[in-house]
């Protein structure tokens, strides 16, 4: 009996960009490690299921030193799902594995065996030559993310195309991370994160501040470092390099 071989459909492979978290350290590791400890405490729950990429471009340290960073992160409960500007020499199966760039990519689809030489890697194939467009492309608006509900305990709001609107307030517990600014209309009592993808020109608004922790780029103060005259205020946060500023709503 003849077996019939029949054409497999081509796997679809598709692109997809996750939110995590970026931590750099610095030496030596010790400091460091008091400094992110101090973090935790003043904000539990901050790591937690929370994706983490260690950054070591610039780092003098070798693979043993990395190890017991890793090491060390993981006895936090910090998970660390990549490692970002370490050499090759430094990597080994009992490390993660190396990462960079981290921006959005497409969904693709794997091409026939036939169509490899003509496919690029977004799996469409290769023009004979560029196609430009006949006119010039509207600019696209800035895309904004509104919530007409509270955000409760637990709950997590990412948006890092751009702003994200909250009508009404933010639990202790909760967290609104968005790549623009974050406008709360309510009771700000979670944490909130502003600027997520490099955007230092970023803010957080809210009509009520009780928050955990508020950051911009990358930047954060907790309750504890939040002037006490600001609890229960309407304020606006932002940056003016790396100094965090605040300033009434009122």
């Amino acid at each position: 009996m003849t077996n019939v071989l029949t054409q497999p459909r081509p796997i679809r492979l598709k692109g997809r960009s996750y939110l995590a978290l970026t931590l750099t350290p610095e030496l030596p590791f010790e400091d460091w490690l008091a400094r992110l400890d101090d973090l935790a405490n003043r904000s539990a729950g901050f790591f937690l299921r929370r994706p983490v990429v260690l950054d070591v471009e610039g780092l003098d340290i070798d693979r043993q030193q990395l190890r017991e960073l890793v090491g060390q992160l993981g006895a936090r409960k910090v998970r660390i799902m990549g490692v970002e500007g370490a050499r090759p020499s430094m990597l080994g199966p009992d490390l993660p594995p190396a990462m960079s760039g981290g921006r959005e990519t497409p969904d693709f689809e794997a091409p026939a065996a036939e169509e490899i030489k003509e496919a690029a890697v977004t799996g469409n194939a290769v023009p004979a030559e560029p196609v430009l467009p006949a006119e010039p492309l509207p600019a696209k608006a800035t895309p904004s993310l509104v919530i007409t509900q509270p955000v409760r305990s637990g709950q997590s709001i990412i948006f890092t195309e751009g702003d994200v609107t909250i009508i009404g307030s933010v639990a202790s517990g909760a967290e609104v991370i968005a790549g623009g600014s974050i406008h709360i209309y309510g009771t700000l009592r979670g944490r909130a994160m502003a600027g997520t993808m490099g955007n230092a020109a970023a803010r957080i608004f809210c009509r009520k501040l009780e928050a955990e922790l508020v950051a911009i780029d990358g930047y954060y103060k907790t309750a504890e470092d939040l002037e006490s005259d600001l609890h229960g205020k309407a304020v606006q946060f932002w940056l003016e390099g790396e100094t965090f500023k605040v300033g009434s709503l009122a």
